[in-house]
């Protein structure tokens, strides 16, 4: 029994040393900076300003693609692997933000639900040169590298726009935002879906 207990012992202690040797080799992540700047949630509801903001295009985003995934034809894009471009959404309010986000957004969540898409024009130099630079450079092995004349044109393409209406009083401002997303044939010509989301904000001044 004596020895039983002394071998109990011995592995305790044996225990609480290993315990406290991987406890002191435990880092944590530095920080740095002044501890004035915090992480908030991506998805929390944003109202500072009546601006369009994250909270705003979120919402646009979100409503456009569960609208166009639902339609028939997207189903019919995905069940034969067709491709889809996206022309940059227009901004046509008064004031600036990069509406590559909304675009982008859209495409990722269309992409997510196995829309296949090919890169947009303003794009396409990066695709040109690096095609022409395995091609023509001479710095790659032939056999190797990609194919010019390879690339594959899209049928459909999506096009949209933004616009805005201001009301200011003295004491309050009033801006109406609406999104319009269109779906076209490119072959053809033809809007085949369309939807819009409108937002309205307002503020004290």
């Amino acid at each position: 029994m004596q020895e039983q207990s002394r071998l109990h012992t011995r592995f305790t202690l044996i225990a609480g040393v290993m315990a406290l040797t991987l406890a002191g080799c435990q880092t944590t992540s530095p920080t740095t900076g002044s501890g004035n700047v915090s992480y908030g949630d991506a998805k929390a509801v944003e109202t500072v300003t009546t601006d369009l903001g994250s909270t705003d295009i979120q919402m646009i985003s979100e409503k456009m693609t569960s609208s166009l995934i639902q339609h028939p034809l997207v189903q019919d894009i995905i069940r034969k692997r067709q491709l889809l471009m996206a022309s940059p959404v227009k901004n046509k309010t008064s004031e600036y933000f990069d509406t590559q986000q909304i675009t982008d957004t859209v495409l990722t969540q269309l992409q997510k639900n196995g829309v296949r898409y090919v890169i947009e024009g303003e794009n396409m130099q990066n695709q040109v040169d690096e095609l022409r630079r395995q091609n023509q450079s001479g710095l790659y092995d032939k056999g190797k590298s990609v194919k010019m004349g390879k690339m594959q044109g899209a049928k459909y393409r999506l096009d949209g726009s933004i616009s805005s209406i201001v009301k200011k009083t003295s004491d309050m401002k009033d801006v109406y935002y609406k999104m319009n997303l269109r779906l076209i044939e490119i072959e053809s010509g033809i809007v085949e879906w369309s939807d819009e989301k409108e937002i309205r904000k307002s503020a004290r001044r």
